[in-house]
């Protein structure tokens, strides 16, 4: 590659573009996911780091402290919990609604054939769901 009329001719190719697009795309996808996850952690360590100076002055500070600081624990990891069963909800509820929503276009797309029934996979994992957070799951304190 030279300079010149070689180098233009070779951008003006709209097959050079199609072509470095897709790898464009690719590239700047991966690298958003890669530094979204690493700022992630940053600041879960960030979060962690504050939490354990809090607790540790909280415990030195008086006698009371000790007290206050395994209460404080316990009421995090509560809202840990809390936050984990609504998330399944969520799913459970969502995975109802694609279940039905497949079954509803399957039929209308394919009326004779009963593949309109995959739809009930979904909507079995989202029962599934429902059922754990109900029923079997130990209670929030």
């Amino acid at each position: 590659m030279g300079n010149g009329p070689e180098m233009l001719a070779m951008w003006e190719n709209p097959q050079m573009f199609a072509f470095l697009i897709p790898i464009v795309a690719i590239v700047g996808g991966l690298t958003f996911v890669t530094v979204a996850h690493w700022l992630d952690t940053q600041r879960k360590e960030r979060e962690a780091y504050y939490k354990a100076e809090t607790l540790r002055r909280i415990t030195e500070a008086s006698g009371e402290g000790a007290k206050a600081a395994l209460e404080l624990m316990h009421e995090d990891e509560r809202i840990k919990r809390t936050k984990q069963r609504e998330g399944m909800k969520i799913a459970g509820i969502s995975n109802i609604g694609v279940g039905a929503g497949l079954l509803i276009f399957l039929h209308a797309l394919m009326p004779g054939n009963g593949i309109y029934l995959c739809g009930t996979i979904p909507g079995l994992i989202g029962v599934g769901f429902l059922v754990y957070v109900f029923f079997l799951a130990s209670p929030v304190d």
